[in-house]
């Protein structure tokens, strides 16, 4: 069914570079091209886009194909719909379809046709909890959780417990209400195929009490049901919930849906016998491309080692803090993520080979992000560094600083297509970037204009509990529901609070 797959940490994208170690395992077996099947997330979309711009430099022919089939919502997002559970009747398809030697346009042709015929909608009756870390958000005992997402990000509706039958009627319903922007079309005579999925929590008798349900209920609209897939095929740990996958599928899709496949999480269905065989791919082990760069001593280190340290020992202190702010808005990881690169950030200074002038620094922290961080940020982070990092290939002064900031900044915007305003950690650092500008190379004034610039941060950040969220998971939650600052934002002021501390010490000291 799939050749490879790669795997971030909870609910958090890859970083790119696994996916490219990923891309070129599949390319020296042999592979004729490489499909890349991503879920519709920004952190996905940027981390596996990088690895396919990455990768296809080198030669390899890859694709990516995005599933966006969440029929949750009643208007437009600016990031689209959410990938869900119809991904992997994507992934059989695709598969299918390289079995037979298809080439990689026609199969990319033919899941654009697929994708637009393919919807999901999910409820829970309790949360899932990210490893460490407590509920993603909170239920009464009364409460179902309706429209929510596969990384424990609230719904669209909160609603009270009614039955089986109601709530697939209200699923149903929803999801193919022409009146919504995210709406599947079903009439009656239609031919789809259906999956009951069991986001983690449910027992088998749970389960097939709602996959009675849905059968009973799109019978009674007349509606034909070619396959009926019922498990667990995409769950989000323990989340006590389903999610229900409506596709439209001719003859020649089904017959797709039906070719065998070895993978022991594929369902058995009337036609299918299901085959317990792994096979292994003979691929040499590859030594990973040598990028560190020459370390270098002088003064410019000593203040970027303590600037580094000041950065990493800030964000480790305030994990638990963004984590929190998170759980409100996302997954609750935020501030795991950027404990990762802090951690990956104290490796470069007890290594010793801190860079000895801005632009390889850049470079090389970009680089670390990439690989550690992973996650949306860690995507931005990591691109933002590589588009500063240009600024400074011909010197090291203020103005130069000032500028690879801002050229930072439009690369996010670019990349991510956020903008200020917008509720992400844009707008605390376009708030400091605004300021930055006043940077000059003459007359000392780079600590005030920072200090400056750090209040302007702070300030946008703290603004961003009362923006509505138009990018990003957060975006996906009811506006009522978010009444503190977008943690992002929060981390953007932090590091720029920990830069102006460590540049007013008179001498660094950094703690090895």
């Amino acid at each position: 069914m799939l050749s490879g797959a790669i795997a971030g940490d909870v609910f958090t994208s890859p970083p790119t570079g696994s996916i490219s170690a990923a891309i070129r395992t599949m390319d020296r077996a042999g592979a004729a091209a490489v499909l890349l099947i991503v879920k519709n997330y920004t952190g996905d979309r940027l981390n596996f886009g990088l690895a396919l711009e990455e990768t296809k430099v080198e030669g390899i022919s890859v694709e990516m194909v995005v599933v966006a089939d969440d029929c949750a919502f009643t208007t437009k997002k600016k990031t689209g719909r959410r990938g869900l559970c119809g991904t992997v009747l994507i992934h059989k398809m695709a598969g299918a379809m390289s079995e037979m030697g298809k080439s990689l346009d026609e199969i990319v042709e033919r899941l654009k046709i697929i994708l637009s015929k393919l919807g999901t909608m999910g409820i829970c009756l309790s949360p899932c909890s990210v490893p460490g870390s407590g509920p993603t958000f909170h239920l009464e005992t009364d409460e179902m959780e309706l429209g929510l997402g596969i990384h424990g990000e609230a719904g669209i509706a909160r609603i009270k417990i009614i039955s089986a039958d109601e709530v697939i009627q209200k699923i149903i319903d929803h999801m193919t209400n022409p009146s919504n922007e995210s709406h599947l079309s079903v009439q009656a005579g239609d031919h789809i195929v259906l999956i009951v999925n069991n986001l983690g929590g449910l027992s088998c008798l749970e389960l097939n009490i709602v996959a009675n349900s849905a059968v009973k209920y799109l019978e009674s609209k007349e509606v034909i049901i070619e396959r009926a897939y019922i498990g667990s095929f995409m769950t989000a740990l323990e989340m006590g919930g389903t999610s229900l996958t409506l596709m439209h599928a001719d003859h020649e899709e089904l017959k797709l849906l039906d070719s065998h496949t070895s993978a022991p999480g594929w369902a058995t269905v009337a036609k299918h016998r299901l085959v317990r065989k792994c096979r292994s791919l003979n691929v040499p082990y590859l030594e990973p491309e040598n990028t560190d760069t020459p370390p270098g001593s002088g003064p410019f280190v000593d203040k970027a080692r303590s600037v580094l340290d000041m950065i990493s020992t800030t964000l480790l202190q305030m994990e638990e803090e963004l984590n929190e702010l998170d759980r409100e808005a996302g997954d609750g990881d935020c501030g795991t993520t950027h404990a990762r690169a802090a951690e990956a950030i104290k490796n470069l200074l007890t290594s010793g080979a801190v860079p000895g002038n801005g632009h390889q620094l850049l470079l090389c922290l970009g680089r670390i992000i990439r690989e550690h961080m992973g996650g949306t940020s860690g995507a931005l982070y990591s691109i933002s560094l590589i588009a500063a990092a240009q600024n400074l290939k011909d010197n090291n002064n203020p103005s130069a600083w000032a500028a690879a900031f801002n050229s930072g900044i439009e690369a996010m915007k670019r990349y991510g297509g956020a903008e200020p305003g917008d509720r992400t950690m844009l707008d605390s650092l376009a708030a400091a970037a605004d300021e930055l500008r006043k940077m000059t190379d003459e007359g000392g004034n780079e600590l005030q204009v920072l200090a400056e610039a750090l209040q302007k941060a702070a300030a946008a950040a703290e603004a961003t509990k009362d923006m509505i969220a138009k990018v990003g998971r957060a975006s996906y939650i009811t506006s009522t529901q978010l009444t503190r600052p977008d943690p992002g934002a929060v981390a953007g002021a932090a590091i720029l609070k920990a830069i102006l501390t460590a540049l007013e010490q008179p001498t660094p000291e950094v703690q090895e």
